[in-house]
């Protein structure tokens, strides 16, 4: 049953650094990630088709390596940051079924509709860091490459050792802004979906939650990271599960943090 205005104004009422957020425990992302599946097996045609989504993205970004090698790095940046914003779709569907609704892939897909001028000034926030990181992915490659190196469109010859130099420096530069965006979009955007609350809000909460639990977030964001890569060694494939998993699991762990009021 869909929640009416009375059940969310003392999310309106509330600022940031009053919204209440409940205390984790380290085991907790292994729960949301096991909630995640479950939320994955009761609507495995929706999963599989963000799941193909994220697959598409791998291999658009494989292709575009192969023919400009240097676009990759601002390439690879921009797909991060759109990764949040296609889970949207996912977090519409966990919550059909905590409301115990039907989910559909059409309300997932238009799921942005509900809170459409909070999620573009999210989006607009989201898309500054992209242009930022890619910005800086770039200089990190020409300080690091005599002009463009001819690396064949293999990735093993750009991650070379004679290379280490760009790869800490990438690496760091890429850790600063991953550990950006994951600060303020861990749950920023199912709260937005969820609750009458502004992107700003909802991004201070995130991040508040961030810094006043880190450890349970880091435990949460090295789990992302560790099941994203091992999907993306066979062909991208492991990304048809894991992805819409992780999407999934990112509500519950909205859910955990703020709980429902």
């Amino acid at each position: 049953m869909a929640d009416t205005p009375e059940d969310r104004s003392s999310a309106e009422q509330l600022s940031a650094f009053d919204l209440p957020l409940s205390q984790l425990g380290y085991t907790a992302p292994f729960h949301w990630l096991a909630l995640g599946w479950q939320d994955f097996r009761r609507q495995p045609g929706i999963g599989l088709f963000y799941g193909f989504c994220f697959m598409a993205m791998g291999w658009a970004l494989l292709e575009t390596y192969q023919r400009s090698p240097a676009w990759i790095l601002w390439l690879s940046a921009g797909f991060l940051l759109l990764g949040p914003l296609l889970c949207m779709g996912l977090y519409q569907v966990s919550l059909r079924l905590e409301r115990g609704q039907t989910p559909s892939l059409t309300d997932s897909l238009t799921a942005w509709r509900v809170r459409t001028g909070q999620l573009a000034i999210f989006g607009f926030a989201l898309l500054i860091l992209e242009m930022l990181w890619g910005r800086s992915a770039l200089v990190v490659f020409a300080v690091s490459f005599d002009g463009m190196p001819e690396l064949g469109g293999s990735l093993m010859r750009l991650l070379d050792p004679e290379n280490i130099g760009f790869i800490i420096s990438y690496l760091c530069v890429g850790a600063v802004f991953a550990g950006l965006i994951f600060a303020i979009s861990v749950i920023s955007i199912p709260m937005i979906l969820d609750e009458q609350v502004d992107a700003i809000t909802a991004a201070l909460t995130s991040m508040r939650l961030c810094l006043t639990q880190t450890g349970v977030m880091l435990v949460w964001g090295a789990l992302i990271t560790l099941l994203i890569v091992m999907a993306m060694l066979p062909g991208f494939a492991g990304l048809l599960v894991a992805g819409p998993v992780i999407g999934h699991a990112s509500w519950h762990a909205y859910r955990a943090a703020v709980g429902a009021r």
